[in-house]
């Protein structure tokens, strides 16, 4: 998940001022693993669902684990690259995924923890991801199969993949040894106890049924992941029941909006409001680039722009809203005025204003949500029951 433009710039270290007219206040705050940073890597989705199983073994009293993104990313990678052969490079190849893509090698293949093989980039010296020459290989490499004019396809062509991400980012072991004890990637999933057949993934979209599975039809659902929809209106509230539940939430969601920052804020500033006028409007009608646009539209709170369903889907249907960036739902907090925020974990670092901490309004995520996964038992029962997953 990621808008490409966008992120290439924040991961450059654009930097903007803090967002020294917001206070918040903490309401609700789950417990989650350290903040880490995927630097120049297209792998939100692996950082953000790795994160989320580890706030939700921590919720299960399990303690702070830390598991291997690279290990992820190349079951994931060579997975996405045979179905992209078997498509002619119908399906895309391209670094981004979804949360469903972690979840999917927990189960089939299993997970390690961090220190079982090499984090990504130390191999080639850098002590945070890089993965820019991977990609640009890797998509080069499995285009020339995909698309390729032979008649019978050499057996040999994953051998050669397999041993470029391999070589990027390590081989995956076989065995490993944790604490004094041994273990295969998938004797260690099941020592942790989650099983991946509870979590679910929500969304909200007109165009296929209610209260039905739907495949969310962006091109980094390459494994055409099946979302339960359901209303706006029911979406935030199982964002809101989980939360305060004690349950956070991997969240996929858009990013490219101008009244998204690397300061910490994302709104949905509604610049045509009669509140916003004055020095605000001059201000506004003076600035001529998106970033100067973006900077302003999140250096405090504004008028907001109201959600409904039918303005979610335009903006789907119409390419504006896409599917940018994943991050774990984490808390709830209020600004100065009483407006709450989800507070969400990102995965660029440390070294921004609330020290790896976004604060969304609600507006923003009702909007601008692509799903979200969440263990069934935090969705409200009467949701459940509409969904089947309840009695």
């Amino acid at each position: 998940m990621i808008k490409k433009v966008l992120l290439s710039v924040l991961a450059a270290g654009v930097m903007y001022p803090a967002a020294a007219q917001f206070e918040f206040k903490t309401v609700k705050e789950l417990p989650i693993s350290s903040v880490k940073n995927q630097h120049r890597s297209s792998t939100c989705w692996c950082f953000s669902t790795l994160s989320y199983f580890e706030s939700e073994l921590m919720r299960l009293g399990k303690g702070e684990m830390d598991f291997s993104e690279a290990f992820v990313v190349n079951k994931t990678m060579m997975d996405r690259a045979e179905k992209a052969v078997r498509t002619h490079g119908d399906v895309s190849f391209s670094p981004g995924g979804f949360a469903y893509d972690v979840a999917y090698c927990w189960k089939h293949y299993g997970i390690i923890p961090q220190e079982a093989m090499p984090t990504m980039g130390t191999l080639y010296g850098d002590s945070l991801p890089n993965n820019n020459e991977l990609d640009k290989i890797a998509e080069s490499y499995v285009s020339a199969i995909a698309k390729s004019e032979a008649k019978k396809l050499s057996p040999l062509w994953k051998q050669g993949l397999q041993s470029i991400y391999d070589t990027y980012l390590g081989k995956c072991p076989e065995k490993f040894t944790y604490k004094g004890k041994e273990y295969t990637p998938k004797s260690y999933a099941e020592s942790l106890g989650l099983n991946m057949d509870d979590y679910v993934s929500i969304t909200s979209f007109t165009h296929h049924p209610f209260y039905e599975k739907m495949v969310i039809e962006v091109q980094d659902n390459w494994r055409w992941d099946l979302a339960y929809n359901v209303p706006m209106d029911e979406m935030m509230k199982i964002i809101d029941n989980a939360v305060n539940k004690g349950y956070t939430l991997a969240w996929g969601a858009d990013v490219s909006e101008l009244g998204f920052s690397r300061n910490g804020i994302g709104q949905l500033p509604d610049v045509k409001s009669a509140e916003f006028s004055g020095s605000d409007q001059a201000r506004w009608t003076g600035l001529t680039s998106d970033w100067s646009k973006r900077e302003f539209l999140t250096s405090k709170p504004l008028p907001e722009i109201k959600p409904t369903q039918e303005k979610r889907q335009e903006g789907y249907d119409n390419w504006e809203t896409t599917d940018d960036h994943g991050m774990l739902i984490y808390g709830i907090a209020k600004d100065q005025n009483g407006k709450e925020y989800y507070m969400a974990k990102n995965s660029w670092g440390t070294d921004n204003t609330y020290k790896g901490t976004w604060y969304f309004t609600k507006a923003f995520v009702a909007m601008k949500t692509i799903d979200v996964m969440v263990h069934k038992d935090a969705i409200p029962a009467d949701i459940a029951k509409k969904l089947g997953l309840k009695k």
